[in-house]
């Protein structure tokens, strides 16, 4: 987040002075209000979901953590010696990170961030292909990933198909097929009175990303299903 309105960077600094409130509220245009105990963006490893224990084991080589947040999982690699970039747009969620000892911090937007060295692994987990905000923008978004990787290098993200909330009660599906994709969503977040500007996040199928990835030059290597139309895939740039 480019404005000072960050109630997400609020909530996580928050936790680490022991001011926090217990949770963020989340507000989206197709779902009733969620809220994210704030503990647990600060999840150990033992503490994660077997899905991100996957992501992490197939993390190698040099690592870029992209929207690290809290830093959870950037520190769960750098505990266990591996060298991983935690990039987040929030000023406040990197200098979270910092006072948690994460080494290597950087400020930026994905969109704008670059490396001469390049990775040999992009890390997009808490749905992180959401990032992309539209399907779209999602061959961009994964344009940008290879960009920032070494030759056979691995993009893992996270995320999830939603068709499931469009149900009717006999099996039919109830969308638009002349709208937009029905992953697109639109997001803000609220902690105490700080209320966040309206973001676009994007929850996408498994075969669109691996179509998608394949067209420029991606092969999906591996892939590990949740159980609630979640998964973690592997992309290896080919």
């Amino acid at each position: 987040m480019t404005s000072t309105v960050d109630p997400l960077g609020s909530a996580i600094k928050d936790f680490l002075s022991h001011t926090n409130n217990p949770s963020i509220e989340v507000e989206s245009n197709l779902t009733e209000n969620e809220e994210i105990p704030v503990p647990y963006l600060f999840r150990t490893k033992e503490q994660m979901p077997a899905k991100e224990i996957f992501a992490l084991s197939k993390a190698q080589g040099r690592i870029l953590d992209v929207g690290a947040g809290s830093g959870a999982h950037a520190l769960a690699l750098q505990q266990e010696g591996k060298d991983v970039v935690a990039l987040d747009i929030s000023v406040k969620c990197c200098e979270a990170m910092k006072e948690q000892g994460i080494s290597n911090v950087i400020c930026q937007d994905f969109f704008e961030f670059d490396d001469k060295e390049k990775f040999d692994t992009i890390l997009l987990l808490m749905n992180g292909f959401g990032i992309a905000g539209t399907l779209d923008n999602l061959e961009p978004f994964i344009e940008k990933c290879k960009s920032l990787l070494k030759p056979e290098g691995i993009i893992i993200g996270e995320s999830a198909d939603i068709l499931y909330l469009f149900e009717e009660e006999d099996g039919s599906v109830n969308i638009d097929l002349n709208g937009n994709y029905h992953g697109e969503m639109q997001y803000r977040m609220i902690y105490k009175n700080e209320v966040g500007n309206w973001f676009p996040w994007l929850y996408v199928s498994a075969d669109l990303i691996t179509d998608i990835a394949e067209n420029i030059g991606f092969q999906m290597i591996d892939f590990y299903e949740g159980n609630e139309d979640d998964f973690v895939i592997c992309l290896k740039l080919q």
